[in-house]
């Protein structure tokens, strides 16, 4: 029995689960419009001139030169691009603003400082802020003339944010907040001008409130010593008895979480999008050190040690990149659907985040760890090189590394997404029950031996619906055996969420190559099948050891023997020759000497 329904164009958050999609209504990077195409052109190119050539200048914190350059992206439209037309953005859409964030993620320290700016900094303003608050700040954070900082995490504060202590209390006079706390890991607070800060009123209320720079009682630490991202500005700040105009207040008193959230939505899907940009860069780095280098009379790119690794590099970037794209299509139409109901834009846009919250926290994590396998295969490929900083490769090395923490750790992340899986199917906005249900009855039927489709791709279709039964039959039985104290296994949960992360991200990659053979030939979309094939081969497996780990974990005696029976049952899968195909795929990357695809 198919778990699946009928097909319908634009998924709910989450419903990728539970529903196929028709692979010609995903948007695929090959979708590209001409003015896309150029967009993402400049951007690399003002990468390519204005930044890699001084990144050691901005690797030494140079004083001034970070804002100098945001100043020249600003010149270029690229901060305000994503932003309405009405607050001195150019009003391009979130597909468009997505690719802007991927072309100019391979700027290392500046891509940091420039995603925040545009995301973290300046969006809270444009979401939650008054008529008077955007009048005011919008169209100068859109041309530059202000940079923005975003204050939300503490000492003690950090994944667990609401526990802040930072405080405000309204004066005698009721003019004004003062504020008293301190705020650390400040991304551009060392130049900032404007910052968001969250703080408990009276001890109480989590609440936004916005922060002009040299407001008197606000004092900043000193420039943080750190690992990688060295020439972004990361400083501690101080308030005490910090007068805060109260039309300076942010959105609503004990509705500064909404803020934080909303936000952090789009953060998640931005930091993939600027990772994978990293992730081909340095991709592309690897590919022409191993064309390049010499060992045993031949060039180490000729072994299959290491074409192993090119080709994984680029198949880790292309299944993401396939994800990421189909979820900013969706959020994009999401949008688009709630204008045209007539709410406001910042409804629109904030709506639309969080209807597709679980897609952006799968994002988060599946492009922070693609970018850290994609650089710390690229060290290995280097050899003792790699260990060298006039290597670019050993910087990319540690600049990765933060993209698992931002933005909410991976591990909040992965807790996240099935967290709000479970609660939308409570509360009726996700149809889970159902396909659960019709798994565990498909469990007790014996298995079908019907003739087999022999239309294109059916069996990586019929894989994958299994796949998703894999699921909803681990993750049911879990919420129904643990209920409540689901919440507490925290292994158990994330083994589900890694099942899930797997299947969306495979699903999304069957997706773009169908689509993709559809439009060209299956001739010309051999090597992106070549990684599909390798993925899902590879995820099949996958998610059947996170399957298991789970079920060993709640489930005991003839219960666990009958969901192994079952997880073996969905994860079964015709072999493939994974070999051949990663070498057909570096031996691609190899003759174009870049990542290609």
């Amino acid at each position: 029995m198919e778990t699946t329904q009928a097909v319908e164009t634009v998924l709910k958050g989450g419903e990728f689960l539970i529903k196929e999609t028709d692979s010609q209504s995903v948007f695929i990077p090959e979708d590209f419009s001409e003015e896309q195409k150029m967009i993402k052109e400049m951007c690399e190119n003002f990468i390519d001139t204005e930044i890699t050539p001084i990144l050691d200048r901005i690797d030494k914190l140079e004083p001034g030169l970070m804002p100098s350059l945001l100043d020249k992206a600003g010149e270029q439209g690229l901060l305000g691009a994503a932003f309405p037309e009405e607050y001195g953005g150019l009003g391009k859409d979130f597909i468009t603003a997505t690719l802007i964030n991927e072309a100019l993620g391979g700027g290392h320290s500046f891509a940091v400082a420039m995603a925040a700016h545009t995301g973290i900094g300046s969006l809270p303003v444009l979401y939650f802020g008054t008529e008077a608050q955007k009048e005011k700040y919008m169209a100068k954070l859109a041309s530059g003339e202000m940079k923005a900082s975003y204050a939300l995490s503490e000492p003690n504060s950090g994944s667990d944010a609401l526990s802040a202590h930072t405080t405000a209390a309204l004066s005698e006079d009721g003019k004004y907040y003062i504020l008293n706390g301190q705020k650390c890991w400040i991304t551009n607070s060392g130049f900032a001008d404007l910052f968001t800060v969250f703080a408990k009123i009276n001890g109480l209320e989590f609440t936004a409130f916005l922060v002009e720079k040299d407001t008197p009682g606000m004092t900043l630490g000193h420039e943080e010593d750190k690992m990688g991202i060295k020439g972004s500005s990361t400083r501690q700040i101080f308030f005490e008895n910090c007068k805060i105009p109260v039309e300076n207040l942010l959105g609503e008193i004990g509705k500064g979480h909404k803020i934080a959230f909303n936000i952090l939505n789009i953060g998640r899907l931005k930091l993939c999008a600027a990772a994978l940009g990293a992730a081909k860069k340095a991709a592309t780095i690897s590919i022409q050190y191993a064309t390049e280098r010499q060992q045993f009379n031949t060039a180490i790119a000729n072994f299959g040690a290491i074409k192993y690794k090119l080709a994984e590099q680029a198949i880790r970037i292309f299944t993401c990149e396939s994800a990421l794209y189909r979820t900013a299509q969706l959020i994009d139409e999401w949008e688009k659907k709630m204008l045209a109901e007539g709410r406001p834009y910042h409804e629109a846009a904030m709506g639309s985040a969080e209807e597709y919250a679980v897609e952006c926290a799968i994002l988060k994590v599946a492009g922070s760890e693609t970018l850290d396998y994609v650089v710390d295969e690229g060290v290995q490929i280097h050899g003792g090189n790699g260990f060298i900083n006039e290597y670019n490769i050993s910087r990319a090395y540690r600049d990765s590394r933060i993209n698992r923490i931002f933005e909410g750790t991976n591990e909040i992340n992965r807790l996240l997404t099935l967290d709000m899986l479970v609660k939308r199917a409570l509360k009726g906005r996700l149809d889970l029950l159902k396909p659960a249900m019709a798994v565990q009855q498909e469990l007790m039927s014996v298995p079908d031996s019907g003739n087999e489709d022999e239309t294109p791709f059916s069996k990586e279709k019929k894989l994958i619906n299994n796949l998703k039964k894999a699921i909803l039959m681990t993750a049911g039985a879990a919420v129904q055996k643990l209920t409540t104290q689901l919440q507490q296994e925290q292994e158990i949960i994330m083994n589900i969420a890694d099942m899930l992360i797997n299947v969306f991200i495979a699903e999304s990659t069957l997706l773009r190559v169908m689509k993709l053979t559809e439009k060209n030939g299956a001739d010309s979309c051999r090597l992106q099948k070549d990684m599909l094939e390798v993925y899902l081969t590879d995820a099949t497996d996958r998610i059947h050891k996170y399957g298991k780990d789970a079920i060993s974990s709640f489930a005991a005696g003839d219960e666990q023997r009958m969901m192994l029976m079952g997880l073996k049952r969905f994860t079964k899968a015709d072999p493939f020759n994974v070999k051949d195909a990663r070498r057909r795929i570096a031996d691609k990357l190899i003759e174009e000497k870049r990542y290609c695809f």
